[in-house]
């Protein structure tokens, strides 16, 4: 599971938990400017979720870490589809994360508010 919070002009995303040693980071720090929003969407862990490095996939266990898609990298944090929330990058080394939150309205409703005033 991921803790998302605001510090001045950054988004920090922070990996809890054993989750650190699955997706082989602790934290992820970045530039409002460069984050375009974000959304509530459980139904991104069915679809495809491409070349795996590194990180761990156990289908209905775990997805997490660095995954290759269509050129581009997303960095995935999640157990349970339910809390997964879509943060869309832009000039990053990610172009999405797909992270676990325990809120994820509460999440998605934070990065808008920061986002609108960035």
């Amino acid at each position: 599971m991921a803790e998302i919070s605001i510090d001045g002009q950054n988004l920090v995303v922070e990996i809890e938990g054993l989750d650190k040693l699955w997706a082989l980071k602790s934290r992820l720090v970045i530039p409002l400017a460069n984050v375009r929003g974000a959304t509530a969407d459980p139904g991104i862990v069915g679809e495809p979720k491409g070349l795996r490095a590194p990180g761990a996939h156990l289908p209905g266990v775990i997805t997490a870490g660095t995954f290759h898609l269509n050129g581009e990298k997303v960095f995935w944090d999640v157990h349970d589809a339910a809390k997964a929330v879509v943060i869309e990058l832009a000039d990053e080394r990610y172009a999405r994360l797909v992270v676990q939150v325990a809120d994820p309205r509460a999440a998605v409703a934070l990065i808008e508010r920061a986002t609108a005033v960035s």
